[in-house]
């Protein structure tokens, strides 16, 4: 840090310090990044952050020139630069931490240095040179980060958002061609993990996918609780430093520009503190997490054995199952989307936390909550797509297995129940239980029921199409 050629010198409320002479954040970046060293992952990591920063900065920029705030010449030149970040350039100079203390302060300063810097080269100026393009004075114009930090949140979450949905789509579609494949399988339905009563295979897959399909609905009505925004507000929502119109003139130029129907929320004290739409939209992604970990169970049941298990269905041959018995082939796919699964569900906890923890006219964990809720978006998106292409499309069934285990459970006296009565029914199958022997051949030897009878009341299609 002593040599001067490598560094430039910038000014802060605490004082001087060294910056890259080449880096296009500033002070306060640099101290963010010395400050909050926790091995995490910086902004860059998730570039519909990054994108939605610069989103807000230019609809903020255009704002102020609109009220005769900003000259034309830096409104032009931070247009250009922004829209450079959102077509994914310049995402490695957004370098603090995720996790950070000051509600967020570190992250859109982060922003508002990098963004500076890249307008004082485009008006060929060099670096640190903030009298042309300063980074409080010009990009946080209008602005707190109490307003512009979380309305690019909601931004980078409803773009992330997107991303999710269509994969959960994509993987709700893959169980319903193996339902449609599997619908002349007879098995086995269980519960309590005892034999019940026959179904096909195909219902058990196309149960898969109707439970996936609700949270499609549900996580595309809860994402436009995002699109109400606090920007105009300033620091505690009273609008202190703002023009009275500037909020709802930056909020409209946003969902222009973003292509998001963001509105201005009509308590911005309210806003600037109220967590509730994060925690609804965790808990719907804790919800989805929890159904595809009880998927993936259900699973890595059925493929259970291959000798020693159920094993109705097959799952792909990923990878060589153990390092010391020969042979072995495990569900390793299944397995890691339920750790995500986990991941997801201890984020929702955090989130829960964090939002509780808010004091009076803001909440100072919002980072933590930022983090955890774009986290569980790219592991539950990456997931469902590896679990789909890896793992379902790959299923075959077991078909001759399926049926031999129909055939002599206890579980089809249900279907015959009505024809026979309870008393003979239940006499029977405790009588097969006890003897090891088929439900169906001591039916036929006591003459409960004719051989047509029996074949009638035993087609598949009959033992299951209460269920369709």
């Amino acid at each position: 840090m002593n040599n001067t050629n490598e560094f430039r010198e910038e000014k802060d409320l605490l004082g001087t310090a060294l910056v890259p002479k080449d880096a296009l954040y500033g002070i306060q970046t640099q101290r963010a990044l010395i400050n909050f060293d926790l091995g995490g992952e910086p902004l860059s990591n998730f570039p519909e952050l990054v994108q939605a920063l610069a989103y807000v900065k230019q609809a903020c920029a255009v704002a102020n020139s609109d009220l005769e705030l900003l000259s034309k010449e830096k409104l032009n030149a931070i247009i250009c630069v922004t829209d450079e970040i959102i077509e994914g350039k310049h995402h490695h100079a957004f370098v603090v931490e995720m996790i950070q203390g000051g509600a967020g302060t570190s992250t859109n300063m982060n922003a508002n240095e990098v963004i500076a810097n890249l307008c004082l080269k485009h008006l060929g100026h060099v670096p640190g040179e903030y009298q042309y393009m300063h980074p409080n004075d010009d990009l946080n114009r209008s602005q707190s980060t109490n307003d512009a930090y979380p309305t690019a949140v909601r931004l980078a979450i409803l773009q992330s958002h997107h991303k999710m949905v269509d994969a959960l789509t994509s993987l709700r579609n893959a169980f319903m061609v193996k339902g449609e494949e599997f619908s002349s399988v007879i098995k086995m339905a269980r519960t309590q993990l005892q034999d019940a009563v026959p179904m096909t295979l195909g219902q058990e897959f196309k149960a898969f996918a109707s439970t996936l399909s609700e949270d499609i609905d549900r996580l595309s009505e809860l994402s436009q609780l995002l699109t109400e925004v606090n920007l105009g507000g300033t620091a505690v929502g009273t609008g202190l430093n703002a023009h009275s119109t500037f909020g709802e003139l930056a909020t409209n130029h946003l969902a222009n520009i973003s292509g998001y129907p963001f509105v201005q929320a009509s308590d911005l004290i309210e806003a600037s503190s109220d967590m509730g739409a994060f925690v609804l939209f965790s808990s719907m992604m804790k919800r989805l997490a929890i159904k595809l970990s009880k998927i993936c169970n259900d699973l890595r049941l059925l493929s259970m054995g291959p000798y020693a298990g159920p094993n109705e269905i097959n799952l792909p041959e990923r990878q060589p199952g153990s390092s010391i018995m020969p042979g072995k082939v495990n569900p390793v796919i299944p397995e890691a989307v339920s750790q995500v699964a986990y991941r997801v569900i201890g984020h929702d906890l955090s989130i829960t936390m964090a939002a509780e923890a808010g004091q009076l006219q803001l909440n100072a964990m919002e980072p933590l909550i930022t983090y955890c809720v774009l986290d569980s978006i790219e592991y539950l998106t990456k997931a469902m797509t590896m679990l789909e292409t890896c793992c379902i499309e790959g299923i075959t069934a077991n078909v001759e297995h399926c049926r031999k285990m129909v055939n002599n459970s206890i579980g089809v006296i249900t279907a015959i129940n009505p024809y026979i009565g309870y008393e003979n029914a239940s006499r029977i199958a405790k009588h097969a239980l006890a003897t090891n022997q088929n439900v169906i051949d001591l039916v036929r030897a006591e003459s409960l029921m004719t051989d047509e009878q029996l074949d009638e009341v035993l087609k598949p299609e009959n033992m299951v199409r209460s269920l369709g």
